[in-house]
């Protein structure tokens, strides 16, 4: 309010200027009014600079707190949302949807206040020197009203359409420029069909932007018009007020500050309409925003949750059914029980349900039906920080950030010491490795730990399982795919993990299998046969296809790598 009075002295000033200074030929008068009229702009400037900070402020808080809440909530996401959905559409709504809605407040916001002062002050003033003169401005400000309603349903829809395809351009950069996604382009000589299907994406994108671009282009013209024919009309009606009525009290001062004050009155008015066009953009780009944490977390704590410092580690699985929505049910009444420091392997054809299995443990899926309990507690009645913090997974396929080594081993106990690091890194046979390396443990491992072999990224798992210290260790085909030697030190980096802990071991290696206490066999989703190795030998089922098909061929190159 306080920058709008000030921006209008000086439309003031100048009919004044015109009336008392030039007219009546008083200079100094002249001055007087243009040093006012300096000292007033430079404190109008100081106070839409103020006025742009707080702008800045607000509009930059907001998308702060908007990414705040959108990571939260995607961190708090259950694992199959990130299986389900596309990594180019999760980062499109992370960075330039909350970007857009901070463009369209820091643009509308404190615009909307300024322009509303702007178009109050302007129209008690206008009234103020002539009431006639005023209403005849207004009259062409509701044919600016009939553009912007045309052109907000318009940009609504080419905004949806711009953003997913900017969700397709992210999705493309993600899956072709990162390592892996590099490795397959080359390896299959893709260069030019990836090049020619972002070419695509880019075309489709640029097309949108500049149908939407060319909408505000349109509606800005529309503006433009409309505005300059109310000085043209106003022109008119004051030299008609002046010249050819006698009664008026009008000047020539006077229609030139009128002339002035319109002038000021179109601009808050156009912008206005401007900002319901963008404010049509920036809730479109919310739609979208809180179609995301609108989702439900569908694994969380229960109302009154357990929490267990110190497992017995006995795990029993009772009755379980579960499917992945529209694929149909992969487990189909799945009963066994793993007592406190027994080592189990699960065993079964590619398909089977292995892997399923181990992934209800942590609750990264929940059962349809049925019971998981550790220590005869069902896991949905535990705190998902309580069971996750004493659960340990090794996979083949193990995720190593981009940075250090010490950084991704920390990752699973951030207080552990130096020395720890070094003991667990010595258990899992990495340490020698990682010390011949120039920068050592300080050594960046590149993306997805490119820069170390599979056997190498598998010991350094090992060893950040070690520093958690788990109570329950699940080895999900820790030992597949291996070379012998890499074999051998991941499997004498797994026995003593092994030791004094729960132990579920889905694996190849016909050596690790048969040090287990109990070996249940899956087939098509359900236990099959359960027992030791010399038992199911004996029986004519799963798993003696699967030890003469795969497990004895690998016991031979285990027995000739020897």
């Amino acid at each position: 309010m306080v920058s709008s009075i000030l921006d209008l002295v000086p439309s003031i000033l100048t009919g004044k200027i015109i009336d008392e200074g030039f007219l009546k030929k008083d200079y100094k008068f002249i001055i007087e009014l243009v040093i006012i009229s300096f000292f007033v702009l430079i404190g109008s400037n100081v106070v839409n600079m103020i006025q742009t900070y707080f702008n800045s402020v607000i509009s930059l808080s907001i998308s702060k707190d908007l990414r705040d809440q959108m990571y939260s909530h995607l961190l708090k996401m259950p694992y199959s949302f990130f299986v389900g959905s596309k990594q180019g559409e999760i980062i499109t709504r992370m960075t330039s949807d909350i970007s857009g809605v901070e463009s369209a407040i820091s643009s509308t916001l404190i615009n909307t206040i300024s322009n509303i002062s702007v178009l109050i002050t302007t129209l008690v003033a206008m009234v103020s020197k002539s009431w006639i003169m005023a209403i005849v401005g207004m009259t062409i400000v509701p044919l600016l009203i009939i553009p912007t309603k045309l052109v907000a349903n318009r940009r609504w829809k080419l905004t949806v359409d711009s953003q997913n395809a900017n969700d397709k351009m992210n999705q493309i950069y993600n899956e072709t420029l990162s390592v892996g996604g590099q490795q397959l382009v080359k390896l299959f000589v893709s260069e030019e069909y990836e090049n020619i299907n972002f070419n695509d994406a880019n075309k489709h994108y640029s097309n949108l932007k500049v149908k939407s671009s060319m909408v505000g282009r349109w509606f800005r013209m529309s503006i433009n018009v409309f505005t300059n024919m109310g000085p043209m009309i106003l022109y008119l009606v004051g030299g008609y007020l002046v010249l050819k009525t006698t009664n008026s009290n009008l000047t020539v001062g006077d229609i030139t500050v009128m002339v002035a004050l319109l002038n000021r009155l179109y601009r808050p008015v156009s912008s206005l309409m401007e900002m319901q066009v963008e404010f049509v953009r920036a809730m479109a780009l919310f739609t979208r925003i809180f179609d995301y944490l609108d989702m439900p977390i569908n694994i969380v704590d229960s109302e009154n949750p357990i929490e267990i410092e110190n497992y017995v580690g006995n795990l029993e699985f009772k009755n379980v059914n579960f499917g992945y929505g529209e694929n149909g049910q992969i487990l189909h009444g799945v009963t066994f029980n793993v007592s406190s420091n027994q080592m189990v392997a699960i065993v079964g054809p590619s398909g089977a349900g292995k892997s399923t299995i181990i992934n209800l443990i942590p609750r990264l899926y929940d059962v349809d039906s049925g019971e998981i309990k550790i220590d005869g507690i069902n896991i949905k009645d535990l705190s998902l920080k309580s069971l996750r913090n004493y659960i340990g997974i090794v996979s083949q396929d193990v995720h190593l950030f981009n940075t250090t080594i010490r950084e991704n081993l920390l990752y699973a106990n951030m207080n552990a010491s130096e020395d720890d690091m070094i003991k667990a890194c010595k258990e899992a046979n990495i340490h020698d490795l990682i010390m011949s390396f120039e920068k050592g443990y300080d050594s960046i491992v590149g993306n997805r730990g490119v820069k170390l072999s599979g056997g190498e990224r598998q010991r350094i798992g090992i060893a950040r399982v070690i520093l958690k210290n788990p109570k329950i260790l699940i080895l999900d085909e820790a030992t597949s795919s291996l070379d012998s030697i890499s074999e051998k030190l991941i499997q004498d980096a797994i026995e003593p993990l092994l030791k004094k802990r729960t132990s579920i071991v889905i694996a190849h290696r016909l050596s690790t299998i048969m040090q287990a206490d109990k070996i249940i066999v899956v087939d098509k989703g359900r236990i099959v046969e359960e027992g030791i190795h010399e038992d199911l030998l004996k029986v004519d089922g799963v798993y003696k296809k699967l030890y003469l098909t795969q497990f004895s061929k690998v016991l031979n190159k285990e027995s000739n790598c020897l």
